[in-house]
Order: structure tokens, then C-alpha cells, then sequence
């Protein structure tokens, strides 16, 4: 079968993201089926390419891979929807392929967008293993679909779903994907590239998907599988960094020691950087993170407030989040703080508090963002609740963030504009541009 694979992500602010789970997907796809690469991420014109594609090479199956539905500074959350929705009509005016969506964005709301997008199957969670069995499926129109794993299909007009969404795969026993059909640009313009050291996440974050997606039991790759794969990308022209998109690299701590000492052993000299828990974080993985290339961390310490932190399950305190940074500081690595204002249950006296704490941290940077329910990319009414809770939080950060020369606030484009991304990358600098925020203008 031709098998078409879209990766419809367009996000570029502040860095291209490879599309990788698409990539994996492809990779467990067998070779007997001929697979072509649409990525609409660079495309100025998506919908027309898209039909010029679909025209020139009529494939028998699309499949859309859907990155994320809110944006990464959580502003303008309808807009990825609303592309993805024109995506799918437009492969539904010029094809009669069923259409197929996956991905991480698909997995989080898969019923409400099967309705809202029309589709005719989801594979939620990961795809190397259902996809190939639904293409075995498609060829034989008589087959059927209850043996594939995580898959909404349609049945007599109602959505259904099969199998066991609680089954996830052993990452040791599938191929690493080629990444031939990387667009150049994103190496050219960004110098970014992408590596897991394994799947799954054990924490109990209240709001996180991660668990959704990829499970919440740690399924690691073998350390030296992963170093490996760490130097091979790293020969490709204009591979500046690699970031290791782990839902957290340092648990199990054992596993992140293996990694980085296997990376040490190879003289690895590529910069990285990756997520990181204040949980289990130690002087020992600080120093070896550095030896092993490590320039930075990005950590999701979302509150300054225990209270918060509690609610929201994260499995640490206030005095971790301080360990951490001084650990890091310590060491030579450079640690980013994300914090979500505005959770479930959290008063704008806690936002202020949260604000303190972020004075007193002085962590090399600080990322403040608010946060919005992926219900509200569905539901309007959700949306005009909480619309104006945040508008309030917005205003109080705006007023303290200007006068801190390490703090991010992408939706009100304090240091987080794509003017600044522009300049920086013009005089060379590569990686995740908030590791040269001492040289970032103010927005």
C-alpha cells in the first residue's frame, strides 16, 4: 500500500521540533508498504501541498500525525484545531484514503476530535504496533479491527474502540528511525536534534498527559543503545544540540548515571540538555551530567507554594526545587524553571507567592506561563471562565517579570519573541535559546 504520513505540526516559536513520533511510526511501518513523508512544518502554503501531494501520488491511506493542540505558550488555543480540522477536509476533498490520526495532541482528547475532526481511525498512544496491523486490516476489507491495539474506527456509524489501551511496547525491540526525510531546515535554522532514553513516566502530576501517551511505567533503552544513537545523529551536518525529549531524564536516577557515562566513555562533545525532577536529583548526576555534554536543564517546578504542589501531585517541595538549583548552579549547569500559574484550586495570593519564591530562587532562568485546560480547546464555555481568571494573573506577572532580567513570558512576549529568536540565530547560536538569556533584548 502507499501510505501517506503528514506531520501537520507548524509550530516554530521558539524552536522546529523534529517530528519523531511520526518518524518511529513510519520506521515500524514494514518496508513492503511505500511510505512518502509530508511535513507541513516549513510549509508557507500547507493546504495546497497537501492537495498537490495527494494528486500527484494518490496514496491508498493518509495518516496525520497531531503534535499538540495548545500552542507552547498557551495562547491562541483554537488555532491548531482549527488547522487540523482544514487538514482533514482538504485530504477529504481530494482523496478517498481513509484518514488516519496519532500523536500526542490526538491521544490527549482522541473521542472529542474523532467527532470534531471526522476521521475515520485513532490510534491513541503509541503507534508502532497498531498501525502496521491496521494497514494489515485495510488490505483485507473483510478483516477485523477488534485485535488492534488503542484504535477508534467507526462501527455501524458509532466511534468504538479496540483493544487494550493499557498495553505499551518494549523500546528495545523496535528500530530507531532514519531521519532521511528530515527537512535540512531543521538543522540549517535550529540545530536541533531529538532522543529518547526511554518511555513512560512514573509521577502522578495532576494535570500531565505523559502518562496517557506513553504509560506510566519507565520502559528504559539499553544505555549504550542510547549513546550510540546519541553520537550517530550528532555526525550529521549542522547538529548543534540534542535534547532528550524523556518526559524526565533523571528517573531512574541509575539509568540517567548509565546514559551519561556511557556518553562520557564515547568523548561526547555535542551540548544537550534535557528535563529534569527535583525528586532524586544528586550532586553525582549534576557533575556527570556536565562531563557527559549537558549545558543545561529544564525542570517543572510549576509553583513556589508546597500547598500547590501538593495538589497538584508533584511528588516534591519547595526545598528540592532549591537543592536542584543550587546542585545545578554547583556544577556548571544551567537550569530553567518552568512554572504553571493559575492550576486548579491556586488563588492570585499564591501566584504572588509563587512570584517571591522566584525572586528569592534566582535560577538561570525562568519560564512563567498560565495554565489552560485542554478542555477549553473543545469546550467555549470552559474557555470564557477561566479567560478572565487568567487575564488577572497575566497582569500581576507582567508588572514584576519586566524588572527580572531571567524571566520568560512567552504570552506576553517578554523575552519570548521571534524577533529575538531571529537575531540570535543569525549570530550562530543553536540550542534552546533561553540557555543566552544574558543576551536576550527585553521585547
Amino acid at each position: 500500500m502507499r501510505v501517506a504520513f503528514i506531520s501537520a505540526n507548524q509550530e516554530t516559536s521558539p524552536d522546529a521540533v523534529i517530528p519523531l513520533g511520526l518518524l518511529h511510526v513510519m520506521a515500524a511501518t514494514p518496508d513492503r508498504h511505500e511510505k512518502l513523508f509530508w511535513d507541513l512544518c516549513f510549509d508557507p502554503a500547507p493546504l495546497e501541498s497537501v492537495t498537490r501531494n495527494l494528486q500527484a501520488h494518490q496514496p491508498a491511506v493518509v495518516a496525520i500525525g497531531l503534535r499538540n493542540l495548545q500552542n507552547m505558550d498557551y495562547t491562541n488555543i483554537e488555532a491548531n484545531v482549527a488547522r487540523y480540522r482544514e487538514l482533514v477536509r482538504t485530504v477529504r476533498q481530494h482523496s478517498n484514503a481513509p484518514i488516519v490520526l496519532g500523536g500526542g495532541g490526538f491521544t490527549v482528547a482522541a473521542r472529542a476530535l474523532m467527532e470534531d475532526l471526522g476521521a475515520d481511525f485513532g490510534i491513541t498512544g503509541e503507534g508502532e504496533e497498531s498501525f502496521p496491523q491496521l494497514l494489515d486490516a485495510l488490505e483485507r476489507p473483510s478483516a477485523a479491527l477488534d485485535h488492534v491495539p488503542r484504535l477508534y474506527h467507526r462501527r455501524h456509524g458509532e466511534l468504538a474502540f479496540t483493544g487494550n489501551a493499557a498495553t505499551f511496547l518494549d523500546v528495545n525491540a523496535y528500530p530507531q528511525p532514519s531521519r532521511a526525510p528530515v527537512d535540512e531546515r531543521y538543522y540549517a535554522e535550529y540545530g536541533i536534534e531529538s532522543l529518547q532514553t526511554k518511555r513512560g513516566c512514573t509521577l502522578h502530576c495532576d494535570y500531565c498527559t505523559y502518562p496517557l501517551i506513553e504509560g506510566n511505567r519507565s520502559r528504559l533503552r539499553e544505555p549504550v543503545r542510547v549513546a550510540d544513537d546519541f553520537m550517530m545523529l550528532c555526525e550529521r551536518p549542522g547538529v548543534a544540540h540534542v535534547f532528550i525529549v524523556d518526559s524526565v531524564f533523571n528517573l531512574p536516577t541509575r539509568h540517567a548515571k548509565q546514559v551519561c557515562r556511557e556518553l562520557v566513555a564515547r568523548g561526547n562533545r555535542t551540548p544537550w540538555t534535557s528535563y529534569v525532577s527535583p525528586i532524586a536529583f544528586d550532586e553525582e548526576l549534576a557533575g556527570l551530567m556536565v562531563s557527559a555534554g549537558a549545558t543545561g536543564a529544564e525542570i517543572g517546578s510549576d509553583s513556589g507554594c508546597d500547598d500547590v504542589l501538593d495538589r497538584l501531585r508533584k511528588g516534591f517541595r519547595i526545598d528540592q526545587i532549591r537543592r536542584l538549583s543550587s546542585l545545578s548552579k554547583a556544577a556548571g549547569l544551567k537550569d530553567c524553571h518552568s512554572f504553571l500559574l493559575g492550576t486548579r484550586g491556586e488563588t492570585l495570593d499564591d501566584v504572588r507567592r509563587t512570584l517571591d519564591f522566584i525572586e528569592d530562587l534566582q535560577p538561570f532562568a525562568a519560564v512563567l506561563l498560565v495554565w489552560v485546560e485542554d478542555s477549553e480547546v473543545i469546550d467555549a464555555q470552559v474557555e470564557r471562565e477561566r479567560r478572565q481568571f487568567r487575564d488577572s494573573i497575566y497582569e500581576l506577572i507582567g508588572r514584576r517579570a519586566r524588572l527580572q532580567p531571567r524571566w520568560i513570558v512567552p504570552r506576553l512576549g517578554i523575552r519570548f519573541d521571534p524577533r529575538t529568536f531571529k537575531v540570535l540565530r543569525k549570530y550562530g547560536l543553536r540550542g534552546p535559546l533561553w540557555q543566552y538569556i544574558d543576551g536576550a533584548p527585553l521585547a
